[in-house]
């Protein structure tokens, strides 16, 4: 794996369309991941609510409904999530990029450090994400 980079893939149960909501809006990243207010448009500024760390601003640089979505995250870190159609099922190719050995994060962990952490959270956070999805499919 990357050092730059966090890369995950999974296969969830649901048409891409239902995936791309839960990928693509407030509401359904809501869901999964953390309270915030992003419109689905290129260059709009958004809010993630990090619990204990606080607001994490956002930006969001691609949309290419319903296959692909990139977003800064802070000021260091890159977010896409890509979606395929595999009959009736959608391949979700998530990506967490900006990672550099030796950085500092906006809340003073040093990236060497994060990372790991964040590659774990990934992990359950995407696993909660196909539960959600299947589940109220």
């Amino acid at each position: 794996m990357s050092t730059t980079e966090i890369r995950k893939n999974i296969v969830i149960n649901a048409s891409i369309e239902t995936v791309w909501l839960y990928v693509s809006t407030a509401d359904g990243i809501g869901a999964w991941f953390m309270p915030n207010d992003m419109e689905l448009v290129e260059g709009n500024e958004f809010t993630l609510q990090a619990g204990p760390w606080g607001e994490s601003l956002c930006k969001v640089t691609e949309v290419q409904s319903p296959n692909r979505l990139s977003f800064d995250w802070g000021k260091d870190w890159q977010v896409h999530f890509e979606l395929k159609a595999i009959d009736d099922h959608t391949e979700l190719t998530f990506i967490h990029a900006g990672w550099e050995d030796g950085k500092q994060t906006e809340f003073g962990e040093s990236h060497d450090v994060v990372r790991p952490r964040m590659s774990e959270g990934w992990d359950g956070l995407l696993a909660k994400l196909k539960k959600t999805i299947e589940s109220n499919s």
